[in-house]
C-alpha cells in the first residue's frame, strides 16, 4: 500500500499537460476609422437610447430585455454550459458510489446466504492533462455562451430602437399622405365644379381624379406597413401581435450623438468577438483532450465495506472488506481512431481561428458602414431638403400658371407628384440616418450593454467558475 501511495505521488508530481497552449491570434487593425467625426463623444458606455428623449422607447427597451424569448433562450444556454462545467470538474475528484446486496443459494443440499454492503470509489489520475484541458474547454464554452447572450442583448436593444424609429417614420409618412390626399380632394371638388360650368375640359378633370386616387391608394399601403411594423416590435417584446404605444412624434425625436471609439478598443467590448475568441480557446483545449488518448489512463479503485453469510454478524469485527487497486489502460493498435480525433480537433481549432478573424473583420466593416451611412446620409438629407424647397416653389408656380392659362395641368401634376414623392423620400432619409446612428452604437458595443442588462429580469448568471 505504501509503495502504491509513493507511486501515485510521483506520477502526480511528474504530470504534464498535452496539447498546444492558447495564443491570441494577431489581427491587423486600422489606426482610425475612415470617417472622422470631430464632434464624436464617449457615449458608447451610456444608455444611448435615452438620448432620443422618448419615455415610450425607454419602456419598450426595458420590456424587451425582460420578455424577449431569444434572450431567454440564450440565458438558458448559459445554464447548459454551466452544467457541462460541473460535469468536467467532477472528474478531478474520486467518483464515490454505494452498493448493497443480499443473496441466497443451495448447493449439495445445503442452503447458504450472503450479505454485502460497500462504498466504492474510482479516481482517474490526470497525468497527461486530459481533464485539465477538458475543464479549460468547458470554462471557455461558458464564457462563449455568456458573450453570445450579451450579443443577443446587444442586437435586441438596437433592433427594438431601430424598429420604433422606423414606426414613427412610417407614421409621419402616412401623415404626409393623408394631408396630400385631403389637398387633392379639395382640388378635385373645385375641378368638378369647373367642369360642370365648362371652365375646364374632361381631360383636366380626369387628370385631377387620377392625382387624387394615386394619393388615396397609398393610404392603405402605409397603414399595412405600420401594422406589420407593430407586429414585429410585439414579437421582439415577447408579446402577441398588437398595437404599439407611441411617445414623441418622428419630428420630435432628438438624434443621439456619434460615439467615439478606435478599432483597437473594439476587440475588448464587442460580445460577438469575445464569443468567437472563447470558442477558439475551447477548440484549442479540445486538441489536448484528443491527444491525451495516446497515453495510458491510470485509475485507482477503492472498496470499503462489510460482507457476511449471517445477517446478524454483518457488522461484526471480522466482516469488514477493503481493497485498493490500480489499473492502467493504454491504446496499442487503434487503426487511426485516435489520430483521426486529433485531426478533427485540430481542424475545428483552425475553423475557430478563421471564424474569429472573420468576426473581427466583420465588426470593423459594420462600424465603417454605419459611420459612412450616417455621414453621407446627413449630406443626402441636406440635399433633399433643398430639393423639397425647390419642388414646393415649382408646384406653387405651376398652379399659378395653370390658373392664368399659360400652362397645362400636366405641368401641375408633374410638380405635385414630384413634391409628394420628395416629401416621402425625405422622411425615409431621416429614418435611415437615425437607424444608422443606432447601428454605430450596436457595432461599437461598449458599456451600454451593461446598462441595458440591468433593465430586465433576465440577469447574467451569478454562478462563478472559480
Amino acid at each position: 500500500m505504501r509503495n502504491l501511495i509513493v507511486l501515485i505521488i510521483g506520477m502526480l508530481l511528474t504530470a504534464c499537460t498535452v496539447g498546444p497552449e492558447y495564443a491570441k491570434p494577431d489581427v491587423q487593425l486600422p489606426a482610425t476609422w475612415r470617417v472622422d467625426y470631430s464632434t464624436a463623444a464617449e457615449l458608447s458606455n451610456s444608455a444611448w437610447w435615452k438620448l432620443f428623449g422618448d419615455p415610450v422607447l425607454d419602456d419598450l427597451i426595458q420590456s424587451s430585455v425582460s420578455e424577449n424569448l431569444d434572450l431567454k433562450i440564450a440565458t438558458a444556454r448559459v445554464d447548459q454550459y454551466l452544467g457541462a462545467l460541473d460535469v468536467s470538474r467532477s472528474q478531478y475528484f474520486p467518483q464515490i458510489g454505494a452498493a448493497v446486496s443480499a443473496g441466497s443459494g443451495r448447493q449439495s443440499g445445503k442452503s447458504s446466504e450472503s450479505y454485502q454492503g460497500a462504498l466504492n470509489a474510482t479516481w482517474e489520475l490526470d497525468l497527461w492533462g486530459r481533464i485539465r484541458r477538458s475543464n479549460e474547454a468547458a470554462q471557455a464554452e461558458i464564457l462563449s455562451s455568456e458573450a453570445g447572450r450579451r450579443a443577443v442583448l446587444m442586437t435586441l436593444v438596437s433592433t427594438v430602437a431601430g424598429n420604433y424609429v422606423t414606426l414613427l417614420g412610417l407614421d409621419r409618412q402616412l401623415e404626409i399622405i393623408r394631408e396630400t390626399e385631403r389637398a387633392y380632394a379639395e382640388s378635385l371638388q373645385l375641378f368638378r365644379l369647373r367642369y360642370q360650368y365648362g371652365a375646364i375640359s374632361e381631360l383636366s378633370l380626369n387628370q385631377a381624379e387620377s392625382q387624387y386616387e394615386s394619393a388615396r391608394q397609398a393610404i392603405p399601403q402605409y397603414e399595412s406597413l405600420i401594422r406589420q411594423q407593430e407586429n414585429l416590435i410585439s414579437l421582439l417584446l415577447g408579446r402577441t401581435p398588437g398595437p404599439i404605444r407611441r411617445g414623441k412624434t418622428f419630428k420630435q425625436l432628438t438624434p443621439p450623438g456619434i460615439p467615439a471609439g478606435l478599432p483597437s478598443t473594439l476587440l475588448g467590448r464587442r460580445p460577438d468577438i469575445i464569443q468567437a475568441e472563447q470558442a477558439l480557446v475551447a477548440a484549442n483545449a479540445r486538441i489536448g483532450v484528443a491527444k491525451a488518448a495516446y497515453f495510458p489512463t491510470i485509475s485507482l479503485t477503492g472498496l470499503l465495506g462489510v460482507s457476511s453469510n449471517d445477517l446478524g454478524k454483518l457488522f461484526s469485527a471480522n466482516s469488514d472488506v477493503r481493497s485498493l487497486t490500480g489499473s492502467v489502460a493504454a491504446p496499442l493498435v487503434t487503426f487511426g481512431a485516435i489520430s483521426g480525433k486529433v485531426q478533427q480537433a485540430e481542424s475545428l481549432q483552425q475553423q475557430a481561428m478563421l471564424s474569429y478573424r472573420q468576426t473581427v473583420l466583420g465588426a470593423l466593416r459594420e462600424v465603417e458602414d454605419a459611420l459612412i451611412k450616417s455621414a453621407k446620409g446627413r449630406e443626402h438629407i441636406e440635399s433633399q431638403r433643398a430639393q423639397i424647397k425647390a419642388l414646393s416653389n415649382y408646384a406653387r408656380l405651376s398652379r399659378l400658371q395653370f390658373e392664368a392659362g399659360t400652362a397645362g395641368y400636366l405641368q401641375v401634376l408633374d410638380s405635385d407628384r414630384s413634391l409628394f414623392s420628395g416629401q416621402l423620400a425625405l422622411v425615409q432619409g431621416e429614418i435611415d440616418v437615425l437607424t444608422s446612428l443606432i447601428s454605430v452604437y450596436k457595432a461599437m458595443g461598449g458599456g451600454w450593454i451593461d446598462s441595458a442588462e440591468s433593465l430586465g429580469s433576465v440577469q447574467k448568471t451569478s454562478r462563478r467558475m472559480n
